[in-house]
This record gives C-alpha cells, structure tokens and sequence, in this order.
C-alpha cells in the first residue's frame, strides 16, 4: 500500500509540475494573431472576458489556463478600457501589459488652413470615431460650451492635426484647438514687427485669415501680408475677395460678380476700409507669421497669374496690365 501510495505521489507530482510548467509557458506563447490587429476593450470588463471576447480563432489553448493566469497576475486587476493596436505574435503576457499601459490608440482629426467654421464643423460631423455633442449647434452654442460665450467663432481654432482616442467628443478636439491658436497668438504677437498698423493680435488674426484665403503659394504669404499691411498703413482700402465671398455666405454659388462688390456688409472691404470684423477663415502658424513679419516692398497691388502665383505691382497702371494679360488674357 505504501508503495503504490509513494508511486501516486511521485505520479501526481510529475502532473503537477508538468502543469505548471505548461501554464508558464502559456504565458509566454503566441495567442495566434497572424496580423496586427484593433481590439476595444470594454470599460467594467474583466481580464477573464478577454478568453471569451478576444477575436483571435484559436489563441486560447485553455480558458482554464487563461482565467488562472488572470486570477493570478496582479496586472489583470489594472486593465483600462479602450481601443488597443495588439501586434502580431502577441502574448498573453505581452497583452496585459498593453491592456494595463493605458497607451490606447490614437486617430487624427485634421484641420485644415483655410477652411471657415461652417466647413469645420461640417468635418468634425462626419468623423467616425467621435462622439457629436454639438450636432445642430450654431457658432454662438459652440463657444458658449467652450466657455467663450459673445466670442465670435471664425478663425479661432489652430488648424493642425489632432490625435484623440475614440470616444473623445467634438467638444474636446474644438477646445484643444482653440487652446493652441491662443498660444500661437501668445506666442507670436510679441514677436511682431515694430510700427504695424494692427492693434492687437485680434487685428493680426483677421488679417491672417484673409491673407490665408488669398494664398496660393506658401512662399507669397509675407508679400501679400506686405500688399495688405502697406494698404493700411495709407488708409486704402484692402479690396479683397474672399472677405465679399465670406460676408454672401451660403449666397455664393462659385460666381463673384460686380454686383456683389458693391453690396454693403460688413465684410465688403471693397466697401469699407480697415479690416473686416472678424476672421474670415482659420489662418495657419505660417499666415499668422506673415502678417506680423511681412516682406518689406511697394506693391501695392496682386493678381492671380492662374497657377497659384501671383503678379504684384506698385501702381494701378501697371495692375490693370497685369490685369488685363493674366484675367482677360489680352
């Protein structure tokens, strides 16, 4: 009896000690993803849900192995929800050390330079993986929920792209935007040119976003800023374009006529004098240093030459020439 009892011992302790090693090593074994793939982990789960809800055909050698090793590893207890990129050849040791890193994917919301509210807000509506608190709100509902109620909402967001985990709202890309545009105002208005014909960084961001609307190379920005900062320094009005456009609204059907140059709102700088009363678009980091570091010169006048370029002049003589040989081609 002793004997068989000593060979039951020996034989149950070769078991045990062959399960355990096993178990060991399942922690350290691949779960089978051939790819990386996305996994959303949910918030209130468990570690022992993953063997469950885990979408990898044959990763779990054992759900019994699975559940001990969650039960055991303290790091099962601190799991975070969200959505994780799980790499190829991940393992079970390797995947609570992902799901516990808090490190959750990110996905880019862009904005671009150039766009106005409207076409920003109609971006942000489409955007898949956010939540739309702000579906339907006008431009006085959204900053009144950014905490800047009677703030005008052209041209007060930094176009940049954003990273943010799914699930983040509108409302937090909209903050963490108009956040960077004050800074880059902080930032940049101390830096400025001496003796420029602008009051505030109010001023330089309206006439950012005008010369952003009017650029169409990059490395025109500070002349068209001068054309403009010259203007006002001699009180002639700007007598551009996209500030007319932007004052019709959704009037403007692609067509800008001379009727509409001469309509009076607020906006016509063909019209009034001085800038507009407020940004027209969102003007970029390189179009807010343009009109604070504008290129010295005596243009006084541009016209678009039809391939993003543009011809500028010191007189009106030799404006309507250019007018005339790049317009109306003649």
């Amino acid at each position: 009896m002793n004997r068989i009892i000593g060979i039951l011992v020996i034989a149950l302790s070769l078991a045990a000690g062959w399960l355990w090693t096993d178990f060991r090593q399942f922690g350290q074994a691949s779960l089978g993803i051939a790819v990386d793939q996305v996994y959303e982990f949910p918030r209130g789960a468990s570690a022992a849900r993953l063997a469950e809800d885990f979408p990898a055909p044959g990763a779990w050698k054992s759900s019994l192995y699975w559940r001990l090793f969650a039960r055991l590893d303290p790091r099962a207890r601190r799991l975070q929800a969200g959505e994780y990129l799980i790499p190829a050849g991940t393992t079970p040791d390797g995947l609570l050390d992902i799901l516990g890193s808090g490190k959750v994917l990110q996905h880019p919301v862009t904005l671009i330079e150039g766009w106005n509210f409207r076409e920003m807000m109609q971006v942000l509506a489409r955007h898949d993986t956010l939540v739309h608190e702000l579906r339907g709100a006008d431009g006085t509902e959204v900053m009144a929920r950014l905490g800047r109620p009677g703030t005008h909402p052209e041209g007060r967001f930094l176009p940049d792209t954003y990273l943010f985990p799914r699930g983040a709202s509108d409302v937090q890309v909209l903050a963490r935007a108009m956040a960077a545009m004050d800074r880059e105002l902080e930032k940049q208005w101390p830096q400025r040119e001496e003796d420029l014909p602008l009051a505030s960084p109010e001023d330089a961001l309206i006439l950012a976003s005008i010369v952003e609307k009017e650029t169409g190379l990059a490395s025109e920005r500070p002349r068209i800023a001068g054309v403009f900062i010259r203007r006002l320094r001699i009180g002639m009005k700007l007598q551009t374009d996209p500030t007319v456009i932007y004052g019709m609204g959704e009037r403007f059907d692609g067509n800008l006529r001379r009727v509409d140059l001469r309509e009076d709102t607020p906006y016509n700088t063909y019209v009034h004098k001085g800038l507009p009363p407020t940004p027209i678009a969102m003007p970029g980091r390189e179009a807010l240093h343009a009109v604070l570091h504008p290129a010295e010169g005596d243009s006084l006048y541009f016209v678009s030459r039809g391939d993003g370029s543009h011809h500028f002049s010191a007189t009106l003589a030799e404006h309507n020439r250019a007018v005339r040989k790049y317009q109306l081609k003649r």
